[in-house]
């Protein structure tokens, strides 16, 4: 995973974009508007559903 793919962009708690790498460990962040901490992580790729044939045509 890149590194610009574990960066928020807004506070999951308050919504607010004031937000600073943690020094607990990599992907942790805080944010100074909430005084809040939290931790990104990647729980890897899910596999694609399988579409069939029936629920193709009902989107045509």
């Amino acid at each position: 995973m890149s590194e610009r793919a574990g960066t928020p962009y807004h506070c999951p708690f308050c919504g607010e974009t004031d937000l600073w790498p943690h020094e607990a460990a990599h992907g942790s962040w805080e944010c100074r508007a909430c005084l809040r901490a939290f931790q990104l992580k990647s729980l890897g790729q899910i596999s694609r559903p399988q579409i069939s044939r029936v629920t193709k045509e009902a989107q045509a």
